[in-house]
């Protein structure tokens, strides 16, 4: 039964007051079963977080992946350093020489930039060398482990289509307060509604309004891979044809539900692999296995797994904070 809540969850939260009651009901259990199950994983970290997910890029946000290559008697240090900007959500060492991995996103009204702020970085951790690999298309992102072990290996990824909507101050404030953790309680939207002085009517209308708006991608838990037992997580980089070819490998690639996020981004003389893939296993062999699945759907010229070896953050970014703000005096000062 544990299982099938953390899959539900992952999944499509709902979006109700009582949304563990709706979830019980589903499975014919109790709500105080599906809350304690619930609190049991969060105690333990395997439910690392439960929150709105949005989507940095239609908040206004500019971001990209970024590779540094640092000395590995001064990682800790760059890390350090890296970890410190308040749009570094995510940071790994890999097994490349380019070792360290993050994404990066600056402010609507950053004064830096990202290609500036990235220079700052550069500069101030001593990387030897870095590449910018911002999304040139995206494919897929959507982490749903699979918990119970009955998802099919492929699933239909469905293209939507955005409509455009005009923020407004209580638009920006149920952002502020959706992107954050909820407790595992009965009501857990009480005190955002409450807070605002709004319906509960009100708030999820907003929310559907933002999710058709594809500001919100979804609300959903996310667990922690590796404390649910997917210890063996790759980045598979892939050399694929460029342009209307490459869509069509990539569409394919995202496919395999053990992909949880699919994209093109730019080549570098430096840099050969345009296709990027996040494949996720239990075990290296398992992993290993779904790479060879998909080898024999992906035409490229060579591909390669990268494996975290480390994991140095691992965090939502904070949208509408004046964190971005203060590291760039500090750094525009220095």
């Amino acid at each position: 039964m544990k299982n099938e809540i953390l899959s539900r969850v992952q999944k499509k939260f709902p979006l109700v007051a009582k949304p563990f009651e709706v979830i019980a009901n589903e499975l014919g259990i109790k709500e105080e079963e599906v809350l304690n199950i619930l609190q049991e994983e969060k105690k333990n970290k395997i439910i690392r977080q439960t929150s709105a997910i949005f989507d940095t890029k239609r908040l206004g946000y500019k971001s990209s992946l970024v590779a540094f290559k640092v000395k590995p008697e001064n990682i800790n240090a760059a890390v350090k350093i890296i970890n410190s900007h308040p749009g570094i959500s995510h940071n790994y060492e890999r097994n490349h020489d380019f070792n360290i991995w993050f994404t990066l996103a600056v402010a609507p009204d950053s004064k830096l930039g990202l290609e500036k702020t990235l220079e700052v970085l550069a500069k101030v951790t001593g990387a030897d060398d870095y590449i910018m690999l911002p999304t040139l298309k995206l494919f897929k992102i959507n982490v749903k482990l699979n918990t119970t072990g009955k998802d099919e290996k492929k699933e239909e990824v469905k293209k939507v289509v955005h409509k455009d909507i005009e923020l407004t101050p209580l638009h920006h404030d149920i952002i502020r307060r959706a992107q954050y953790d909820i407790e595992i309680v009965s009501e857990p939207f009480k005190n955002i509604v409450d807070e605002l002085n709004i319906s509960y009517d009100k708030f999820f209308d907003i929310l559907q309004e933002l999710q058709d708006a594809g500001i919100m991608r979804r609300f959903a838990s996310i667990l922690n891979h590796r404390k649910a037992g997917f210890n063996a997580n790759a980045m598979v980089v892939w050399d694929v044809d460029e342009g209307e070819k490459g869509e069509e490998i990539g569409a394919r690639a995202a496919e395999f539900s053990a992909v949880s996020h699919c994209y093109l981004r730019p080549k570098y003389p430096n840099w050969q692999y345009n296709l990027f893939t996040m494949v996720h296993g239990k075990t290296t062999e398992e992993t290993n296995s779904i790479i060879e699945d998909m080898t024999k759907e992906i035409e490229s010229k060579s591909h390669m797994p990268l494996y975290s070896s480390r994991e140095f953050k691992k965090v939502r970014i904070e949208y509408f904070t004046p964190a971005f703000e203060a590291w760039e005096t500090k750094h525009l000062q220095g």
